[in-house]
């Protein structure tokens, strides 16, 4: 089954799930409100992404930006889990093991 994580009140991640469910597509959603990622988590998302999974747009990214950058990689992953709101979502984990973040309409259809 596909595992989608987000924040169930983003506007991109309710894109992406209308989506999805438009297509019948079975899915599992994980609320980072709810159940925060965990290090392995991330640390899979940063090797699938070939870098950190972070929404560099984002407010709460702008927010612990100077210390997200300053620090290391156990201040960086610290910060991800403590402040989810920075991850870039949603994250679409397939049964094939690949990865898809964020939402645009052409990935979203292939899945």
């Amino acid at each position: 089954m596909i595992q989608v994580y987000g924040i169930k009140n983003c506007d991109t991640v309710k894109k992406a799930l209308k989506h999805l469910d438009q297509r019948k597509v079975s899915y599992e959603f994980n609320d980072f409100k709810k159940s925060p990622p965990t290090p392995a988590q991330i640390k899979k998302w940063k090797k699938a992404m070939a870098d950190w999974p972070v929404n560099k747009k984002g407010r709460t990214y702008r927010e612990y930006k100077e210390e997200f950058e300053g620090g290391g990689d156990a201040v960086r992953l610290r910060l991800l889990i403590e402040n989810s709101s920075m991850i870039k979502r949603p994250i679409v984990e397939r049964e094939n093991g690949s990865v898809t973040f964020g939402y645009d309409k052409e990935s979203f259809d292939a899945i």
